[in-house]
């Protein structure tokens, strides 16, 4: 008699590639089709030939085309179906409404603060799983680009894997996308500083935290600065920043080296002014706030606007 465990344990897989997951790499089809395995344990089975691609071995940097057949080992993945995450209603009906911008190959949202753009790291969930369960019959959402968890703005989701790729490719050129965020920072910021040209590199501390600092040895980070008003009483100033690359807390850490820390931000503020954050400011105040580039499937040109949340507009509004 069968073991009745049969039916729960791994199986081995065949997929037949569509036009969707043709081009790429074999090793990111596996790293996506396996998500929850360490990518060590995935790059082992390519090298034992436990993975095949049309019945022969594989290296990890082939190339997939349409039509080819890939066997994927018995291995036990961790669950990680959204569904199974049973996220909270109230939540996928905020990120609903947050929709910006939507057609047949991406989405663009207006992400709240304090929301992970994914899971991991002690969170069960993050803005990508909570889509997933939005779009259930959309095969592959994937991230184009990230937000810091606290900042909040516009980001946008790829449903194809060509669709990723072109938007990539864009994101790699200086202005294939251009972003602009919005900052309430510390100080009145000088009109003559239009912008700050200092490598950046980022760093883990003991407790496995990421912090990014001003060295030489970084890598090239350029943002553009301009100061929109300033807010005398408080000594404060709203600012519109350009990133022209894309480093991690990149206008961020060129605030504070400018000396004018964006508020609310207990990871870069010194210590001083971090404790007046708590009190006064009830988040970080750093917004992507518009987000423009030409669609790579349609040719159009795609300009979306995110509104500040009612946080931030009641404290500008106070301090105007």
């Amino acid at each position: 008699m069968a073991d009745s465990s049969d039916k729960t344990r791994p199986q081995v897989r065949f997929c037949t590639l569509d036009e969707g997951q043709a081009g790429q790499r074999l090793d990111n089809f596996l790293i996506y089709e396996l998500r929850g395995v360490p990518k060590s344990l995935v790059y082992r089975l390519i090298r034992k030939g436990e993975v095949r691609v049309n019945k022969k071995r594989a290296k990890a940097s082939q190339k997939l085309l349409i039509g080819d057949i890939v066997r994927i080992p018995p291995v036990k993945v961790e669950p990680e179906q959204d569904e199974a995450l049973n996220i909270h209603q109230g939540l996928l009906s905020v990120l609903e409404q947050a929709i910006l911008f939507e057609d047949e190959h991406l989405l663009i949202v207006n992400k709240p603060a304090g929301l992970a753009v994914h899971g991991g790291s002690g969170l069960r969930y993050g803005l990508i799983e909570a889509f997933r369960q939005l779009r259930p019959n959309t095969k592959r959402l994937e991230l184009v680009h990230r937000l810091d968890r606290d900042t909040s703005g516009c980001i946008i989701i790829a449903k194809k894997r060509q669709v990723l790729a072109a938007l990539h490719r864009l994101l790699r050129e200086k202005h294939g996308i251009e972003k602009r965020y919005n900052a309430l920072v510390h100080g009145c910021w000088p009109d003559y500083l239009r912008q700050i040209d200092v490598p950046l590199q980022k760093n883990v501390v003991a407790s496995g935290e990421r912090l990014v600092r001003v060295d030489p040895e970084g890598k090239e980070a350029l943002t553009k600065f301009r100061c929109l008003e300033y807010f005398s009483s408080d000594n404060l100033s709203l600012i519109e920043a350009f990133p022209v690359t894309g480093r991690t807390h990149q206008i961020r850490v060129h605030a504070l080296y400018a000396d004018h820390p964006i508020a609310g931000d207990e990871k870069y503020c010194p210590s001083g002014v971090s404790a007046a954050c708590d009190i006064r400011f009830p988040r970080l105040f750093l917004h992507a706030r518009k987000l423009g580039f030409r669609h790579p499937v349609t040719g159009d040109v795609v300009s979306v606007e995110a509104p500040f949340c009612d946080k931030w507009a009641a404290t500008v509004e106070r301090l105007s």
